[in-house]
């Protein structure tokens, strides 16, 4: 059995048939998607399990691509984990205490932000509304991540109508290939 290169972190909900995370799995070879128990209401200590394990039947230099809630996970993960990675690709990373956060997730809050052991890059829309511009370019700083601004993207999801999303996966390259 091949190892992935790639794991795919969607955020609550799943990311359905139009979502670009759901077409790079179909592109990309050695790509995998972390199945959680429960996609609509989730529990962090439960999704940073699953990340955890994950990882660690992955190949040593796994890159994580998150999107949304996924990235709170990532943040928590990064945290705890004695686990190497070769990178992260975080998108659209949503206020843990702003009004839209959905209340059936649970144990997201306080986010980390200590610096990530590893390189990464923080994707973020103008106009997202799970999470502002200056929330997410705090989470960056913090994390030590670069920092890349799409202009008004709304979500970075299927509703954004990215399709495939080539300027993401030049980012994804741009992790795989350090």
């Amino acid at each position: 059995m091949t190892k992935e290169s790639i794991l795919i972190l969607p955020g609550i909900g799943n990311s359905g048939r139009g979502h670009w995370q759901t077409r790079w799995q179909e592109l990309l070879p050695h790509t995998r998607r972390v199945e959680q128990q429960d996609w609509n209401h989730p529990v962090c200590g439960v999704w940073v399990a699953a990340l955890e394990a994950a990882v660690r039947s992955s190949e040593p230099h796994v890159v994580l691509v998150a999107h949304s809630l996924a990235c709170l996970q990532l943040a928590h993960w990064a945290a705890s984990t004695r686990c190497r990675i070769r990178g992260a690709l975080l998108v659209a990373v949503p206020d843990p205490e702003g009004d839209a956060f959905p209340p059936e997730a649970i144990g997201f809050s306080p986010l980390p932000l200590g610096r990530f052991a590893f390189p990464s890059i923080v994707v973020a829309s103008s106009n997202d509304p799970y999470g502002s511009i200056d929330h997410t370019r705090r989470c960056a700083g913090a994390w030590g991540s670069r920092l890349v601004e799409i202009g008004a993207a709304g979500h970075i999801n299927a509703g954004s109508g990215l399709g495939a999303w080539v300027q993401g996966q030049a980012l994804l390259s741009e992790l795989l290939s350090r």
